[in-house]
């Protein structure tokens, strides 16, 4: 099962934070586009972008990324499933994913990101930074530090794809076998 690092409510109250801390290191929304990372970082970018749109009262804009064809594992690339709606060029782009890990992912999807424009500034909002970097990335805006083993995996839940929203820390025997 794992260690429970947040419910529900905390990831709800995580989210509220991280919003305001997005929208004072702005000074509001304005210029701010939120762009999620797929799979998981979207729907917490889509999450984001609405509390902060119920803060300011001003939409602010949501889409999401496919690093899938940028990325440096081998990993084959099907499609992209990238749809950002608006222009990012001269756009503060809060780009958005569940975990940071390695770097690598960001990395991709910085590539795939500056292949749709080029904005004024990219910030990097993730809700759990499990440390561990390969590259030197860090990100602006942290829901949760969460110290990790290298055979430890932090699974983030999201009522969407799993029916529930929370965080787990699974060590490194639960995480072989799921």
């Amino acid at each position: 099962m794992g260690t429970l690092v947040l419910d529900a409510v905390g990831m709800k109250r995580t989210l509220g934070r991280m919003a305001h801390e997005i929208l004072e290191a702005n000074s509001g929304s304005e210029g701010l586009v939120v762009v999620g990372v797929l799979r998981r970082g979207y729907p917490l970018a889509k999450r984001l972008a609405f509390a902060m749109t119920q803060i300011e009262g001003t939409t602010v804009p949501c889409g999401k990324l496919d690093v899938t064809a940028s990325r440096d594992d081998d990993r084959l690339a099907v499609g992209d499933d990238t749809e950002i709606p608006f222009a990012i060029t001269d756009r503060i782009v809060i780009l958005v994913d569940e975990v940071v890990f390695t770097g690598r992912t960001v990395r991709a999807a910085l590539d795939a990101l500056l292949a749709q424009g080029r904005p004024a500034a990219v910030r990097l909002a993730v809700l759990v930074d499990r440390g561990h970097r390969e590259l030197p990335i860090q990100p602006d805006f942290v829901g949760r530090t969460v110290e990790t083993g290298l055979e430890e995996r932090v699974i983030v839940k999201f009522h969407e794809f799993d029916g529930e929203d929370s965080v787990l820390l699974e060590s490194g025997a639960q995480a072989v076998r799921g």
